[in-house]
């Protein structure tokens, strides 16, 4: 998983940003009127989320159309699926570090 990812995760507005998007494609004009941000702090927000795969971007005249990415969204959700693990692996308790510790 790319660490870009999760240090775009961090930002509270851009958190705000992909919730607006989980309704649909949305204008950046109405991001900003939700969000109260000057229109550079916007594009420095979305050009974050773009530049990690989290939003796409539609351009129309001279306005700009963010899509949420369903399969970089879908990516995130294996990566931390994958984390929980199966329940049956065993990554220590019988190695050689675990028979030492008990003989002390």
């Amino acid at each position: 998983m790319d660490p870009e990812v999760f240090k775009a995760l961090s930002d509270g507005n851009r958190l705000k940003i992909l919730e607006m998007l989980t309704g649909g494609e949305t204008c950046a004009c109405r991001i900003l009127e939700t969000l109260s941000i000057t229109q550079p702090t916007l594009s420095h927000h979305m050009k974050v989320l773009q530049e990690c795969g989290l939003v796409t971007v539609r351009r129309s005249g001279r306005w700009s159309y963010y899509t949420l990415s369903q399969e970089k969204l879908a990516e995130i959700i294996d990566y931390f699926v994958s984390l929980r693990g199966d329940g049956h692996s065993v990554t220590c308790g019988e190695g050689e570090c675990c028979r030492s510790s008990e003989k002390d």
